[in-house]
C-alpha cells in the first residue's frame, strides 16, 4: 500500500498545485483537471478502506471486514491487563506470534501491506508482505485523509516567487596585521587575515583567521586579548568579562607555538590587542 497511498497523496497536492496554476495535466489521451486528480485520489482512499473486489477494509479496525492477523509483535500479544504472566521474547514469538487465531490487540488505524495486483490477500499473521503494517502506508494516507477533509476548495500551491534585488559589490577588505605591543622585541604577535567571503540575503559577510604566536622562549599564560567592532560569532577563545582567554581545552601556549581563532561578520577586520600575559 505505501505505493498507493503515496502517490495518491502526491496526486492530491499536484491538483491543488494545478487548480492555483489554472492548468491541467496534459496526458497522451487527452487532459485531465485538477478536480478529476484529486477524485481519483479519493477513489484509492475509497479502495483502501473497503470499495474493492474483496470488500475488504485494509485499514485495522474499520469496517467489519478487516484484518486480524496483523505482523506485529504487539498486536498478536494478549494485554499485561488481561494477563499478567511474564513473556519472553521466545515466548512471545512461539506461543503468541505464531498463533493462527486473531489479534488479541488491535492494532487500529494501521494500514498493512494490502493485496497483489489480482486482489488476492492471505489474513495470516506470517504473510509479512501483506499484513506488515508500516509507516510509510499510514503517513501519506494521513495526509491525503487531512486534504479531502478540505472538500474542493482547493489550496494555493503556488509558492510566491521574490525578485532579488541588485547585489551591490563592495571591495573585499585588506588582510590586517595587528601587532601588539608596538615593538620589534614584543613576545607576542597578532596576524589576522581574511579566509572567504560570501553574501548572503543581500550583505556581505567575511570569516576573518587570527593567528596568536608567543615569539618568546618562555611558556605564555594568563593570556588576556582585547577584541573590539567585532559585530558577529567567534570560536576559538573563551570570553572572560570584557575580554578573551585561551580556550577551555589550553592553559598555556608553549615558546614558538601559535593558537588560531576565527570569527564571522559583515565590517572590517576587528580591532585585536594583548591587555595582559605572563611568561614563565
Amino acid at each position: 500500500m505505501q505505493f498507493v497511498t503515496g502517490a495518491s497523496f502526491l496526486g492530491a497536492v499536484y491538483s491543488d498545485y494545478l487548480a492555483s496554476a489554472g492548468r491541467n495535466l496534459n496526458c497522451a489521451a487527452g487532459n485531465v483537471a485538477p478536480s478529476q486528480l484529486l477524485t481519483f485520489a479519493k477513489s484509492q482512499v475509497d479502495y483502501i478502506l473497503g470499495d474493492n473486489p474483496r470488500a475488504t477494509s485494509y485499514m485495522v479496525g474499520y469496517g467489519n471486514n478487516y484484518p486480524r492477523q496483523v505482523h506485529h509483535r504487539g498486536s498478536s500479544i494478549v494485554s499485561y491487563k488481561v494477563d499478567p504472566t511474564f513473556v519472553s521474547c521466545r515466548g512471545g514469538y512461539a506461543t503468541w506470534f505464531s498463533r493462527k487465531g486473531s489479534d488479541p490487540n488491535l492494532l487500529t488505524g494501521a494500514i498493512v501491506g494490502g493485496p497483489d495486483a489480482y486482489d488476492n490477500f492471505a489474513d495470516e499473521r506470517d504473510n509479512y508482505e501483506q499484513t506488515e503494517p508500516a509507516t510509510y502506508n499510514n503517513a501519506p494516507l494521513l495526509g491525503l485523509l487531512a486534504r479531502l477533509s478540505g472538500g474542493h476548495g482547493g489550496y494555493n500551491q503556488l509558492l510566491p516567487v521574490v525578485v532579488p534585488g541588485p547585489i551591490e559589490k563592495k571591495p573585499a577588505p585588506q588582510s590586517k596585521v595587528t601587532p601588539a605591543p608596538a615593538s620589534t622585541s614584543a613576545p607576542i604577535s597578532i596576524a589576522q587575515k581574511m579566509t572567504t567571503t560570501w553574501i548572503a540575503k543581500g550583505k556581505t559577510y567575511y570569516r576573518y583567521s587570527i593567528t596568536v604566536t608567543n615569539k618568546s622562549a618562555k611558556e605564555l599564560k594568563d593570556i588576556k586579548l582585547s577584541i573590539s567592532k567585532l559585530y558577529g560569532p567567534l570560536w576559538g577563545l573563551t570570553k572572560s568579562g570584557n575580554s578573551y582567554a585561551f580556550p577551555s581545552w589550553m592553559s598555556s601556549l608553549p615558546a614558538g607555538k601559535s593558537l588560531e581563532f576565527v570569527y564571522i561578520h559583515s565590517a572590517s577586520a576587528a580591532d585585536i590587542s594583548v591587555s595582559s600575559y605572563s611568561l614563565t
